[in-house]
């Protein structure tokens, strides 16, 4: 926010427009605002004075107090960063801060008065409301009698209709209101409203025998209310497979027993008609066994039914698992787990012995050239084991079987 202060006379009062934009900013943001500011007044108060009683730091705090600075370090703090509607507000009436801290402080010492009810029209008086600031209705207790608050007070906004207290009513909510009375005084006073018995409106005491009129779902007899049985008339309205259940004043539909089709009431033995999977036994809706009432409950080889709360299941029989929606035995592996070279020939691991000694071979060899003499040795150790093997009854096996391979007609 940029504040560009022009040391100009007392500037002229806000053009409509400007009033009507910043109008709906609410008047609480005009009062949290104003309240933040004076607390930044008053934590600058002595941020210049060093303490001492010299006529140089008494000049000083009188030019600070005023100043522009601590104008910025006021504002700088004023809102919250996270306060969007605070922040708006602020920038907007930037004009009227510097007017207010540089020409009107003296004469107008209350800023929230002079900026949010004068000013900004945001706000109104305590004990009025509305665009005009009307008065609230009052009487001799002050606002709604005391006993309430006036809609909109102290706001631009509100009809100053009474919202009263519980247990009070009426224009400046001097009645008590339904489901309260209030006793009769014997020095004058008006004594305050207390409450009912909990089934009456209108009463003259506290007690179940005082009642003057019902609430709704009440009968009143003999000065007592009772309690309707909406279950027992056509008052209750409760949806199917749902069964009405009286209480207080009032009743319940809950839900059915999930044996019943229909029901008059909770549990298997107040069923109009038993579900799927359910049989009248008795008075009851019981369970059907399908796995010893049928003949073939689970027509599938190798399967077994499983009895269930009002149905079955079909699962294969124990040794036996379901492959493709069909129970074969679950036949498990036998003998010790094959190796990674379990499933090769002789002449295939021949080769890959081979293999691995020409790569042993060869890297004796790179070590034999640079004139290690113990690696030499060992070269033409292995040379000689190779050419050993070679001539080994297995080496003319497997140039036997080479050979038998490249023979005409394979």
């Amino acid at each position: 926010m940029a504040w560009s202060y022009s040391l100009l006379p007392a500037l002229a009062l806000m053009p409509l427009a400007y009033v009507m934009t910043v109008h709906t900013a609410p008047c609480q943001t005009c009062r949290k605002l104003t309240q933040s500011f004076i607390k930044g007044i008053e934590r600058t108060a002595n941020k210049n004075f060093g303490g001492g009683n010299t006529a140089w730091e008494e000049e000083k705090l009188a030019k600070y107090a005023r100043s522009e600075t601590r104008l910025l370090e006021i504002v700088e703090t004023a809102c919250e960063k996270s306060d969007f509607e605070c922040n708006r507000l602020l920038e907007q009436i930037e004009d009227q801060v510097e007017t207010w801290w540089f020409h009107r402080q003296l004469e107008a010492p209350d800023l929230f008065e002079w900026l949010c009810i004068q000013e900004l029209r945001l706000c109104c008086p305590p004990g009025r409301f509305g665009p005009d600031c009307a008065q609230c209705p009052s009487g001799p207790h002050g606002v709604c009698g005391g006993l309430g608050r006036c809609e909109g007070d102290g706001t631009r906004l509100g009809d100053g209709e009474c919202v009263c207290d519980p247990g009070y009513s009426g224009h400046l909510c001097q009645d008590c209101a339904d489901g309260y009375y209030r006793d009769k005084s014997s020095n004058g006073t008006q004594p305050p409203c207390s409450a009912c018995y909990h089934p009456c409106r209108k009463c003259t005491g506290p007690h179940d025998y005082n009642c003057l009129d019902c609430k709704s779902g009440w009968i009143l007899h003999d000065r007592k209310c009772i309690d309707v049985d909406e279950c027992g008339t056509e008052l209750a309205r409760c949806p199917s497979n749902t069964y009405c259940f009286n209480t207080d004043g009032s009743y319940e539909c809950r839900g059915c027993d999930q044996s019943c089709v229909g029901c008059m009431g909770s549990g298997p033995a107040r069923c109009k008609k038993c579900s799927r999977g359910y049989k009248l036994n008795g008075a009851k809706c019981l369970d059907v066994d399908e796995c010893n009432e049928r003949a073939i409950a689970c027509p599938g080889l190798n399967e077994a039914c499983i009895n269930e709360e009002g149905s079955f299941r079909c699962e294969c029989a124990e040794g036996f698992i379901r492959r493709d929606s069909i129970c074969v035995e679950n036949i498990l592996p036998t003998g010790p787990e094959k190796g990674l070279f379990d499933d090769m020939t002789d002449d295939e691991v021949l080769v890959l012995q081979q293999m691995f000694f020409g790569v042993v071979i060869c890297a004796l060899a790179t070590l034999a050239a640079k004139g290690d003499m113990v690696f030499t040795a060992i070269f033409i150790g292995g040379v000689a084991a190779m050419a050993g093997y070679w001539i080994s009854e297995k080496g003319d096996r497997m140039l036997d079987g080479i050979l038998k391979g490249r023979s005409p007609g394979n």
